[in-house]
């Protein structure tokens, strides 16, 4: 009765077989990380996205500009502005990130971008692939890092979420099989795994971390769950002297709330789907997505973005100039402590301190009712002086 259906969802899958084969391959034949103090020039792009995108990494470039304006100057970085990834010229295209756009983020180094905005049913926009979903791919961007700290409350955390497998890799792949049956696909790769969980215990070592934990549910999900913890505890019995433990993703959620036992976890990895829920969630303890700023690491390439939304609604009640900068900013001091300025990184962190927590001489509301971006970027700059 339903042969017909069976045997195209079959050539689908086939299709998506070949497809991440050939990734697998293609991973295997990568060389090391690039080593930017052997650049002679780092390019960094600035790629505003849409909604408000642009008005956050404006500000963002700006203060980045200020920290390395020795180096400007010398030629030893050049900042490079990226326009074209708005969901209109997606739309226009059918592409998650345009030709040119693409071709552009190549010839950069390092990429701080804006959110963008991702369709979803029902919307007016057509079903165009998340251009960080592309973004992650196309630049084989296999880590996201997103660090959490309170101080105050013995919280310090630092997520190594899988960006390139799991259930994202394939969410544009499902097959409706029938009126009644749709099918989507999780993937894991010894190779995606094993990068991914390596990344995370090499940062512990590097930062004096004694914790490593991994989450899944590789109770139910037997397959590609239990790949990813079964290379966790392989790659853990590299790392002596740091502790190794994993938690499935419902019990992690609650974990992060328990006063008693939350502060205890330090560097955590997890697949791709994971990551984005559990961050998130870390992220509104910091106090909210927009304090957030997050890396996209692979070999060749980086990305540094704010965790949140482009927030279309803020645009049309023209509302963009008193968007929160601190997210993508937050991202810039990583991106600085990336590409080998510690020293500007650890500088704009302590102004984010003093200006987001202890002093907060300046406070943003989304509204009137508060600093504007570029306002809250003078507020940085000025205490980073006074440093």
């Amino acid at each position: 009765m339903y042969q017909q259906q069976i045997e195209a969802a079959k050539e689908h899958f086939g299709a998506l077989l070949e497809k991440q084969l050939k990734r697998v391959e293609e991973m295997k034949a990568q060389g090391g990380f690039v080593d930017y103090k052997a650049l002679e020039k780092i390019v960094i792009g600035v790629c505003g996205g849409d909604g408000i995108g642009p008005a956050i990494t404006s500000q963002a470039q700006r203060v980045l500009e200020y920290l390395l304006a020795d180096e400007m100057k010398n030629g030893k970085v050049e900042f490079k502005k990226i326009d074209g990834l708005t969901i209109e010229r997606r739309a226009a295209e059918m592409k998650a990130i345009p030709d040119d756009v693409l071709a552009e983020l190549k010839a950069c180094d390092v990429i701080l971008k804006g959110p963008t905005t991702t369709p979803r049913k029902g919307d007016e926009w057509p079903n165009v692939e998340s251009a960080n979903v592309a973004m992650r791919k196309e630049l084989d961007l296999f880590a996201n890092v997103r660090p959490v700290r309170i101080p105050e409350q013995g919280i310090d955390w630092t997520f190594y979420r899988e960006n390139t497998e799991g259930g994202y890799a394939a969410g544009k792949e499902g097959v409706n099989v029938s009126e009644d049956l749709g099918i989507d696909f999780t993937i894991a790769t010894s190779e995606g795994c094993d990068r991914i969980i390596r990344a995370a215990f090499e940062y512990a070592k590097a930062n004096g971390k004694t914790r490593v934990t991994a989450v899944t549910k590789a109770n139910i999900i037997k397959t590609t769950d239990g790949k990813f913890l079964d290379t966790f505890y392989r790659i853990a019995a590299e790392y002596e002297g740091i502790a190794a433990d994993d938690w499935y993703i419902d019990i992690m959620t609650a974990k992060l709330l328990d006063e008693a036992r939350r502060r205890d976890f330090q560097v955590v990895v997890l697949p791709n789907l994971y990551g984005d829920i559990i961050t998130d969630e870390a992220a509104e303890l910091q106090g909210g997505v927009g304090t957030a700023g997050s890396a996209n690491l692979g070999k060749k390439y980086a990305m540094f973005e704010a965790i949140h939304g482009s927030a279309p609604r803020m645009v049309k009640e023209g509302r963009d100039i008193y968007a929160d900068p601190c997210s993508v900013i937050r991202a810039g001091a990583m991106l600085l402590s990336h590409i080998g300025y510690q020293e500007q990184a650890d500088k704009l962190y302590q102004a984010l301190d003093i200006c987001t927590v202890t002093e907060k001489k300046l406070v943003m509301t989304g509204r009137d009712t508060g600093a504007t971006g570029a306002e809250f970027a003078d507020y940085i700059m000025e205490t980073i002086a006074g440093l």
